[in-house]
Formats: C-alpha cells, structure tokens, sequence
C-alpha cells in the first residue's frame, strides 16, 4: 500500500507547498492583480464576441430546376415620352416573356414627366388603349388596310361586315404593316390613324419624359430587358420595333436615371448583416446617365451578372433572392469613336435604347447568420484565457523574484566589503 501510495503521489501535478514556507510579495501581488484584470477583460470580451451575429456566405452549385426570378424596377427618361417608349422583356431561346402589353397586365405603370422630371399622371400603358376611344359610327364601314391585307374579295356578292378584310382601326393598320414587314412612320395619310388622333396625341406629349416602375416574374434564364422607341412586332425574322417616327425627332434620346433595379425579393431590416460582408445588393440604385453631348443614336447596355442567393436568418427566416453585378457600356449605332475614349471605335449597328442583358450564374450564394464564436468555442477561449495570463503571470513572478534576489545580494556583498 504504501509504495502503491507513494507512486500516486508522484504523478500529482499540483504539489503545494506548506503555508508556512510560502513566500508573498508586493510584486506578487500586483502581478497576480495584473492577471485578474487582464483575464477579466478578456472573459468579457470572449463574451461580447460570442453574441455579435455574424453572416457567413456558402458557394454551392444551384440545382434548383425551373425557377423563377423576381424583377424590380423603377426607372426615368426625361427625353423620351410615354407614348414612344417601349418595354419588352426576352430570353436567349427568343422566347418573348414580356411584351410592352402583357407588362402592362402585370403590375408595371408609366408616369408622365415634365420637362423638370416632375410627375404629371399615371397613363393607360399603351397608346392604342386610348386611341381605341373613338369608333366608327358607320355599322357597315370597312377601314382601308392600304394594300398590306388582301381585300379584294370584299365586294363579293353574300359577304358580310364579319366575313370580310377589314382594318377598322389605326392599331389595325399598324398590325397589317408589320405582318407585310412595313413600318407606318407617323400614321399620317391613313384615314383611321388621323381620325383617331394618333400623329397629335404623339405630338402633345412629344417633350415629355417617363417613368416605369413596378414588378414582375421572370423565368431564371439569360435573356434582356430592353427599353427602345417604337411598337414592337414580330415576323418570320424575329422580334423589331418600328423606329421611324423617333429617327426623325431628334431631340429625343434614352439619356435615364435608375431609381431602383433589383432582382429577387427585397432583404429588409438586414442592413447590418449586410454591411458585415460588405455586399451591395443593388448597385445600379441611383444611377444616373444624363450626357450634355448628343445621345440620339446612342445605346445604353449594362451586363449583369445574377447569382442566386439566399439568406438564412437566425430568427427561422429564409430569404430566397439574387444579387448581381454590372459592366455599363455606351456606344452609337452609327458607328465612330467611344465619346470618353477616342481610342475605341464601335461598328455601325444595333438600336437606340436602354439594354439589360441579363446572364445568370450556375453558381449560388448561402448566407448564414450564425454567432461569431459557438459555445464550445467561447468556453474553450475563456480557459486559455484564464491558463493563458496564470502561466506568464508565473513566469514574470519568478524573474522579477530572481532578479530581486540577486540585486539585493549584490547590494548586501557592497555593504559588508
């Protein structure tokens, strides 16, 4: 028993020695003070870092299969008039998933704005909306379509109002032109156009600008918004806008201010999580593009790059959203020298207009609210803390010992030579 017992002992690592034969300090005892407060310190601060919230981004491969992407956008143009400008909305496959009247059917409204880019009305999104407001009174009138639809067998014996080719509108006209592949400029000449009012409701508001706003659904695939004068049609040779009338007004010009431009829903109330990761969500938000010089035949295109993201709040909350970045290029579709680099020359081609291409990542973004430290964590760092500080403590205790010591040796030695 007793060498069992003196074997324990020999493996004890916290030996103490006898009260009596301690020896105390003032130095000790400032040190040890030192520590404590040190340690103290520490503790809490190992505390205050345990409750901070931090958010920790995850990349991982998007494998979500049919998707959808929420559009946001608010956007001006003081030098183009409600009436002219037109929106549409196509992905890559030339699929239109937006025309200027299916945008009309959800949600997005055009504001009038005067000269100083003050709003003057919200209006029917579409001219045609409100040239429609005026209908023949003739039962039995059969509009001209001006040889783009045949009508040569209306005068047919037995053929009714129903059975035959008929353009009674200026919209009509306009429909019949662009399925021949022509354009009807002004609208000038063409009885139901002029009857209609059409070249003078252009007129009125020619030195107008507009606003659009509002919010859509999108299907997640590459693709561009695009914003150009002219109503837009379709034919055998794909998507085009009938720009004639703008051609020849030269004052006008796509010169835009971005008020807002989002894709996703809306992260809200999370602005300090966000300024932690030092993402900006919206970086287009603000963006204003007003030249002094002549932007007529100039085209404005961002490219975008969309990630889809998505945001894991501590609270249970999951947001599903996007996040994006952007190149801004300028260039005039007649061709020359970049206006802020005259080393750059761009061909002729393209339309004059506001492009967004949109190209979206394989790639999506996790972002995680979790505590800076976890709770292991924040007691495994108070417990270094604490061993930490004791054990130099110790070893500043003994130098400052020793190095007493052996002064006052010396000293002693001097005084009894």
């Amino acid at each position: 028993m007793l060498v069992k017992k003196s074997t324990l002992l020999s493996v004890d690592a916290f030996s103490r020695a006898e009260e009596d034969v301690r020896i105390r300090t003032k130095t000790g005892a400032l040190i040890t003070l030192s520590c404590f407060v040190i340690t103290a310190i520490l503790i809490i601060n190992e505390w205050f870092q345990f409750n901070t919230i931090v958010t920790r981004p995850t990349l991982v491969m998007d494998r979500e299969r049919n998707g959808k992407l929420e559009l946001n956008l608010d956007i001006s143009f003081p030098h183009i008039s409600c009436d002219i400008l037109n929106f549409d909305i196509i992905d890559d496959s030339g699929y239109l998933q937006y025309d200027d009247e299916m945008i009309s059917e959800n949600g997005f409204i055009k504001i009038r704005l005067d000269q100083t880019g003050n709003e003057l009305e919200k209006m029917d999104y579409k001219l045609k909306d409100q040239l429609q407001q005026y209908p023949v009174e003739d039962e039995n009138y059969c509009g001209s379509c001006y040889d783009a639809l045949d009508q040569s067998h209306n005068d047919d014996e037995g053929k009714t109002l129903q059975d035959r080719v008929c353009c009674q509108t200026c919209e009509d006209v306009r429909q019949a032109y662009y399925r021949k592949g022509w354009t009807i400029f002004d609208g000038k000449s063409i009885e139901q156009c002029e009857r209609e009012g059409y070249l003078d409701k252009i007129k009125k508001h020619i030195n107008e600008g507009c606003r659009v706003k509002g919010t859509t659904i999108l299907n997640r695939i590459s693709g561009n918004i695009h914003f150009v004068p002219g109503e837009g049609f379709q034919n055998k040779n794909g998507h085009y806008h009938d720009t004639h009338y703008y051609d020849f007004q030269t004052q006008l010009n796509f010169d835009h201010i971005i008020n807002h431009l989002s894709f996703g829903k809306p992260v809200q109330n999370k602005q300090e999580s966000l300024r932690s990761l030092k993402l900006e969500t919206n970086p287009l938000d603000g963006k204003q593009v007003l030249r002094h010089h002549d932007t007529h035949s100039h085209v404005f295109t961002y490219y975008t790059k969309i990630v889809p993201t998505r945001y894991e709040y501590m609270d249970g909350i999951i947001v599903e959203t996007a996040q994006f970045s952007t190149k801004f290029q300028e260039k005039p579709t007649n061709g020359g020298k970049a206006y802020d680099d005259p080393n750059i020359k761009y061909q002729r081609g393209g339309m004059p207009g506001l492009f967004i291409m949109l190209d979206m990542s394989p790639l999506k973004v996790i972002n995680r609210e979790q505590h800076a430290i976890s709770w292991s964590g924040f007691l495994l760092n108070c417990v270094t803390s604490i061993g930490g500080i004791l054990a130099v403590g110790t070893i500043l205790d003994k130098i400052m010992y020793k190095t007493q010591r052996t002064f006052f040796k010396k000293a002693n030695g001097a005084k009894k030579e």
